[in-house]
């Protein structure tokens, strides 16, 4: 699940701005790191993450000594910032880490499900106002992550999901029809299957991912999410989310409209480990996510441990 790491408040500044000059710049002052000084305090925050494996807390302990340089915008008037990266707490784990986590390192204001919907309504925007090929990229990208072509994509993946959205009213009318299907004596997994492909919208274009997006495991969502799990074999299993509590994660497309929405850029820290066959100086690394116009204050930084090829927001 989603972890802080810090805020602007946590850097250091290590250059000062240059005065002003009409003669030509100078080459840009190149940045120093210092070690911590002694009285600095140790960050604990690493030493208390369980999940992380030995060669992943040592590698976070060393990016905290060295920090994480940041070069503002030249719209942003602020010096080159050093960040001190620690953990800074947990967020519950659930489908809506990502929204509580960037809530908390932002410090905003509106809670996880209402700053979800600010997401969503920021993509529409951008989406609706998109031209073609752009909307086709913005399509392609979706279909990748949630409805796959399932007669691909086996050589880097054992498992593969299709997620579907079940309208709340609807469920009823769905679950009989699964059973009209069972009666004529169809195994109910592949009776499931059936309506769901056939009644249920598929999450592969950008309209139908804020239809997804939007999904928080409320009470007051419009959809239930549906996820079909497959083997090269064939279907796995079904996961019916009777109970309406499953909720959309957030992946890449609604990290960047945080970024817009935050005019910030969000660095997701990754952390990958010995069965991803990666060696202590690379398994942890930075995936930045910039807004869509302005910069206006320093980035902010969240956590993942990723496993192998798959990214898990994971819990400490």
């Amino acid at each position: 699940m989603g972890k802080l790491l810090c805020d602007s408040a946590a850097a250091a500044v290590v250059a000062d701005a240059l005065p002003a000059s009409t003669a030509p710049a100078p080459p840009p002052p190149l940045l120093t790191w210092s070690s911590p000084s002694a009285e600095s305090a140790t960050p604990t925050g690493w030493t208390a993450v369980w999940a992380l494996e030995d060669q992943q807390r040592r590698r976070l302990l060393r990016i905290w000594e060295r920090g994480v340089a940041w070069k503002p915008p030249t719209s942003l008037p602020l010096p080159p910032l050093i960040f001190r990266l620690d953990h800074a707490g947990e967020v519950d784990a659930d489908g809506n880490c990502l929204f509580t986590a960037a809530r908390r390192a932002a410090a905003a204001k509106p809670d996880a499900r209402d700053l979800r919907h600010r997401t969503v309504r920021r993509f529409a925007d951008v989406y609706a106002s998109a031209p073609a090929p752009d909307r086709d990229a913005i399509d392609e990208a979706v279909r990748h992550l949630y409805a796959p072509d399932l007669k691909a994509g086996w050589g880097v993946h054992v498992v593969q999901e299709l997620k579907l959205l079940a309208p709340k009213a609807h469920r009823d009318a769905i679950d009989a029809a699964i059973r009209d299907l069972v009666d004529l004596g169809i195994q109910r997994e592949m009776a499931a299957e059936s309506i769901y492909k056939e009644r249920c919208i598929a999450v592969d274009n950008g309209d139908s991912w804020a239809k997804y997006m939007s999904v928080s495991g409320s009470a007051e969502d419009e959809h239930d999410i549906i996820t079909l799990q497959y083997t090269e074999e064939g279907l796995l299993t079904v996961d019916e989310n009777r109970d309406g509590h499953a909720a959309a994660f957030g992946d890449d497309i609604a990290i960047e409209c945080l970024a817009t929405e935050f005019k910030r850029e969000v660095y997701v820290v990754q952390a990958h480990g010995a069965d991803a066959m990666v060696d202590e100086d690379n398994c942890v690394f930075f995936l930045p996510h910039r807004p869509r116009g302005e910069i206006c204050e320093p980035p902010i930084f969240l956590f993942m441990k990723g496993t192998g090829a798959n990214m898990l927001l994971t819990r400490a």
